[in-house]
């Protein structure tokens, strides 16, 4: 494994609070896995066999309903993880997973990491922050769709993609506009609707490219009341 692949992992919510001795013997039996654009990590319904940690690209976490409907779950990237919880109870994925660009991952054998439970109690405290830390994002999600516009969802988007601190920032869409529409639930027409919208605050979208001219006037904007939001 690349020396910059072990950092990664090391600094990861499911590894950084574990003692060193731990995270050496975790690694040493964890193996690299690419997957191409496209590629099945695993299917909704499948044995749940391991935990992955994003060493480079994008996957993304989707359930099919029973419409045939998919439903995007969350978005991934480097030095993140997936697959705890499910993993350690031999229990089957609720979701399936994609890569949604070439990636690299990390995987960990769900009976390795509980052969450290078991002989370090306090591992444990590492898959509880992991724990955490989606139902965090699942709760934070919840919250985005019941009390923020469609244009106000897109703004925080893009506030969390943006490399700069403060005033103008370009800002590169990390995957389809399709995937960006899922995740945050919305439709692909309805996600045109709102970069039209976000163009009044100073957003332009050219390709996968947003150019944002104030930071702080689009943050001002996400922290609006959805009714003044919505009539502008």
């Amino acid at each position: 494994m690349k020396s910059e692949h072990v950092a990664l992992a090391k600094a990861s919510i499911l590894l950084a609070s574990a003692p060193e001795p731990v995270v050496q013997s975790v690694l040493e039996e964890a193996r690299i896995r690419q997957f191409p654009r496209g590629g099945t990590i695993f299917l909704q319904g499948e044995r749940a066999s391991a935990i992955y940690i994003v060493a480079e690209g994008w996957i993304k976490l989707y359930r099919i309903a029973p419409n045939g409907a998919e439903a995007v779950v969350g978005v991934f990237t480097n030095g993140e993880s997936f697959g705890e919880a499910v993993a350690f109870r031999s229990d089957t994925y609720p979701v399936a997973a994609e890569a949604v660009t070439d990636c690299t991952l990390i995987r960990i054998e769900a009976d390795s990491f509980l052969r450290q439970i078991r002989n370090n109690p306090e591992v444990a405290i590492s898959i509880l922050s992991a724990t955490f830390t989606h139902l965090h994002s699942l709760v934070a999600q919840v919250e985005q769709l019941k009390a923020r516009t469609g244009a106000q969802r897109v703004a925080e988007f893009l506030l969390e993609l943006a490399p700069c601190p403060a005033g103008a920032c370009e800002v590169t869409l990390p995957y389809d506009k399709v995937l960006i529409a899922g995740r945050l639930g919305m439709k692909p027409e309805s996600l045109s609707r709102a970069f039209a919208r976000l163009k009044e605050q100073g957003v332009t979208i050219r390709q996968n490219i947003a150019r944002i001219e104030d930071l702080e006037t689009l943050r001002n904007y996400t922290e609006e009341d959805p009714a003044m939001a919505w009539s502008r």
